[in-house]
């Protein structure tokens, strides 16, 4: 992997992350049209450049993570992510499978945003307009909805923010509490592949994510300049969403779902067959 495809694949992390249109299927469309090879550190080096991302989260919200007083967002937070961590470890394995079937991630992008074109018209009428107000309860509805996301090309940001609307939040309320929730999911997934996940199972080069990292200084460089451009890009993607999601809604981002995964579907399906 050279500097260029790292900090290319970073601006994709960092812009896509947030957005309903789905990261893992950006990078991995990315990657793929770059031709780059897929190694088990490119596999590693897609999920730890979340980490940037994170941390533009709680940068721009640095108010609201470090609000000790208000301890109920902290439990929110921990009771929503409790079935993305039980699902996630359960079928970890099937997930990491279908990253490399383009054309499924295709057809998935499409039909989710087929979902998008309706989504504002299925919910007109929040009533819920601050994280405040989200109870115990809706937080672990919202944490299951995240869970569709599993399936690549869905969108974590998409199935959070509908799960959110769908608990009666606005807009721009379901937008918030979706980064905020994405802390906890990212972090715990960044920490599960870069620490605890065996990489080249039945190899004879099984490493963790850590062990590749550190494996060489150009990972090492690798691995930085994607977090730090994943960073400053997530930054600019939040302020961005925010504004025109609260404006116009989700309609463009569903277009937007249905004509790159229609172009991608022609293009991976006339590239020949492994």
């Amino acid at each position: 992997m050279s500097y260029f495809q790292a900090i290319l694949l970073a601006i994709v992390e960092g812009f896509t992350e947030y957005l309903p249109i789905s990261s893992t299927a950006h990078i991995g469309f990315t990657a793929t049209l770059l031709g780059m090879e897929e190694t088990e550190f490119l596999k590693m080096f897609q999920i730890s450049i979340q980490l940037g991302a994170i941390l533009s989260v709680v940068v721009l919200y640095w108010r609201k993570f470090f609000d000790f007083s208000n301890l109920n967002f902290y439990y929110k937070l921990a009771i929503a992510v409790i079935p993305a961590l039980f699902f996630g470890f359960l079928f970890d394995d099937k997930i990491e499978a279908v990253l490399g079937n383009q054309i499924a991630i295709s057809t998935v992008l499409v039909l989710g945003g087929i979902v998008l074109l309706f989504v504002d018209k299925w919910f007109q009428h929040p009533q819920i307009h601050d994280e405040k107000e989200v109870t115990f309860v809706k937080a672990l509805k919202i944490g299951f909805w995240q869970c569709l996301a599993m399936m690549p090309g869905t969108s974590r940001s998409a199935a959070s923010i509908i799960g959110g609307m769908s608990e009666k939040l606005s807009r721009k309320a379901a937008a918030e509490f979706s980064f905020f929730l994405a802390v906890p999911t990212m972090l715990a997934a960044t920490g599960y592949s870069v620490v605890l996940k065996t990489w080249g199972k039945g190899t004879l080069h099984e490493m963790k994510g850590y062990e590749m990292i550190l494996q060489d200084s150009n990972h090492i460089v690798l691995f930085l300049i994607g977090n730090v451009v994943a960073f400053i890009i997530g930054m600019i993607a939040i302020k961005s969403f925010i504004a025109l999601l609260t404006k116009y809604g989700f309609k463009f981002w569903g277009y937007y779902r249905i004509i790159i995964g229609i172009v991608l579907l022609i293009y991976f399906w006339n590239q020949p067959q492994p």
